[in-house]
């Protein structure tokens, strides 16, 4: 049975740019690398909170092609503090909106555009249904 999602995992243009901006921006926390045979670093695997974690790898970084990937979305505990302190380091936020889920969002791009939402929920959230018991 599947419980959670574990990791999302992006193949990146720039692997240290990327590392600035998950862990130095959104403040991820670093995890562990990848070593390739000639013992380079090639990726990386940061932590989100709980068992989730983003993975990064350098690669033939390819822009996106219009396809299924839409964004990836992140909980936080206080969306319009999230969004101050992310601007202040420099990201660029959307202004916070009420969803028509009832949750509050708003939105960012990572370095290599891939884009991210951030959710806060609320106590009509309609993700809070009874399937979480």
């Amino acid at each position: 049975m599947i419980t959670a999602l574990a990791h999302v995992c992006f193949t990146v243009k720039n692997l240290d740019t990327s590392i600035d901006f998950y862990q130095n921006k959104l403040g991820f926390t670093h995890a562990f690398d990848f070593i390739n045979d000639q013992g380079v670093r090639h990726g990386v695997y940061l932590h989100i909170g709980g068992r989730s974690f983003i993975e990064l790898f350098q690669g033939n970084y390819q822009e996106p092609a219009q396809g299924s990937y839409r964004h990836f979305c992140l909980e936080v505990d206080d969306i319009e503090a999230t969004a101050v302190q992310l601007r202040a380091r420099g990201v660029e936020v959307t202004e916070v909106k009420l969803g028509k889920d009832n949750s509050y969002q708003c939105w960012l791009t990572d370095p290599d555009g891939n884009r991210i939402e951030l959710h806060q929920y609320t106590p009509n959230s309609q993700q809070l249904g009874p399937w979480l018991g």
